[in-house]
């Protein structure tokens, strides 16, 4: 029999440890492990390499600020550059899901270089009763945002697909909805994504740094203080606890939030803990400008440290980018921090982040590193033993990284939609340098050599 492919001589993370064999793959899955070389299409050299299961970025914003058919392929080439295979698209429709859902679903289905699924944000009542339509459309995580109501209720939704028009909307996400939104979920199986910020003590706090004439980043993360994500924590818990249901907060960065998640699942709350690279790696106090505005705001060098000690002890799940695929001259629009645009790219350099400020600097081993960026997003998110593992019969989605390598972080390396980054000119050791999503090589030396359309979306089902 001769197979598709074979990965020879790389070191193969497995969650019982390192495993040195050559892989097997043909059509597409992962056949097993051997000592020796089978009759094959294609060989992969992974000498000096390190096999591990695709990262899944649980957290990514694209269709925003260019609609889904451009922003598909800008953004999953850059996620196979950085080494993910499976992108998990934080979809924000301003109208019904029947109405609107499937264009989406078809605009970006010829699109991508890598996989990719989708958690609906809801935020309207009509939204909550189609949430059963979304699960026939193999949807089945949904995204609530506290941070959006009152005075501070403006978001950008998805632009309709082919467009060019920017899609503004306002919306009320009241405790009445939040709740309504968590039972349906329990009812039908699902987790909830949470963004875990009380919108009326933003609002106010937002105000008050205004009156105050304050500006950057500081005034920023003051204005949105962690003591609000605390509020919103606590509330969404005891929703969680009456009803039965998956919490998952999203972009966790402040100790002050880890410490009421620790509250709250003493109390018996199902919690699934998020938490972003620009959190682990970026505060107020190294920032200048406004680049690295982003909700919730990046907080002190303590509260990296806070951050990493959870990620170490496993009292973090995953971890996402928050990737927000703009430009400069959106980013920037405003003259102070208040008018300027949260959120920045991150999709291309999670990875490496972590591989040289984690797993390099000892404060997280290469098996934690899987389950962070693979194995924990997969189990919950339904997409395991398919996604998430490579053991037999999985999706051949590998990347492989080379520990020793550095290179300079830049916004051109990616190819992505935004002309900035935030970590432009950082010095990373440890990249990945050969991205295969279903057997196929998609990425190799930051060069993307796959085909476009050979993503496919990742139907869910609730388990």
């Amino acid at each position: 029999m001769t197979y598709d492919t074979v990965i020879t001589n790389s070191h193969i993370i497995l969650p019982q440890g390192m495993l040195d064999k050559n892989i097997i793959i043909d059509e597409g899955k992962i056949v097993g492990f051997t000592n020796d070389i089978p009759a094959c299409d294609h060989k992969i050299n992974g000498n000096g390499l390190i096999s591990i299961p695709g990262p899944i970025d649980t957290h990514v914003h694209y269709g925003v600020y260019s609609s889904i058919d451009q922003a598909a392929k800008t953004e999953s080439h850059a996620a196979a550059i950085g080494g993910i295979t499976t992108m998990m698209r934080m979809l924000r429709l301003g109208s019904s899901f029947k109405t609107s859902l499937q264009d989406q679903l078809e605009a970006a289905s010829k699109n991508h270089y890598v996989d990719y699924t989708i958690h609906a944000s809801v935020f309207t009542p009509q939204q909550i009763k189609e949430m059963s339509y979304c699960i026939e459309k193999g949807i089945t995580s949904f995204k609530i945002y506290m941070n959006l109501g009152g005075d501070v209720g403006h978001v950008y939704m998805d632009m309709a697909p082919y467009s060019t028009q920017l899609s503004e909307a306002t919306v009320n996400v009241t405790d009445e909805i939040v709740e309504e939104i968590v039972k349906n979920a329990a009812s039908l199986g699902c987790p909830v994504l949470v963004h875990a910020e009380d919108y009326e003590s933003c609002a106010c706090g937002i105000k008050t740094a205004k009156e105050k004439k304050r500006d950057g980043l500081p005034a920023w993360s003051e204005s949105r203080s962690p003591e609000f994500e605390a509020k919103a924590i606590k509330t969404i818990s005891k929703f969680g606890r009456d009803y039965d249901c998956i919490i998952y907060f999203v972009h966790i960065g402040s100790q002050k939030a880890l410490e009421q998640i620790k509250e709250e699942r003493k109390l018996g709350t199902k919690i699934f803990v998020e938490t972003c690279p620009h959190y682990l790696t970026l505060s107020y106090e190294n920032q200048q400008g406004y680049l690295a505005k982003v909700m919730p705001p990046i907080r002190t060098a303590q509260d990296n440290v806070a951050v990493w000690d959870a990620l170490s002890h496993n009292l973090i799940d995953t971890i996402g980018t928050d990737h927000v695929a703009n430009q400069l001259k959106l980013k920037l629009d405003g003259t102070d921090v208040w008018g300027a645009l949260a959120g920045f790219p991150g999709i291309g350099t999670v990875i490496p982040i972590l591989l040289s400020e984690g797993v390099n600097k000892n404060r997280i081993s290469l098996e934690q590193f899987v389950k962070f960026t693979s194995t924990n997003a997969a189990k919950i998110f339904g997409m395991y033993p398919t996604k998430g593992t490579l053991d037999k019969g999985a999706d051949a989605d590998i990347a492989m990284i080379n520990l020793k390598k550095e290179n300079k972080v830049s916004s051109e390396l990616f190819g992505g939609f935004s002309d900035y980054i935030v970590y432009e000119g950082m010095s990373l050791k440890g990249w990945p340098v050969k991205t295969i999503v279903r057997g196929q090589l998609v990425a190799e030396d930051f060069q993307v050599v796959g085909k476009l359309g050979h993503g496919k979306f990742v139907k869910r089902s609730v388990s």
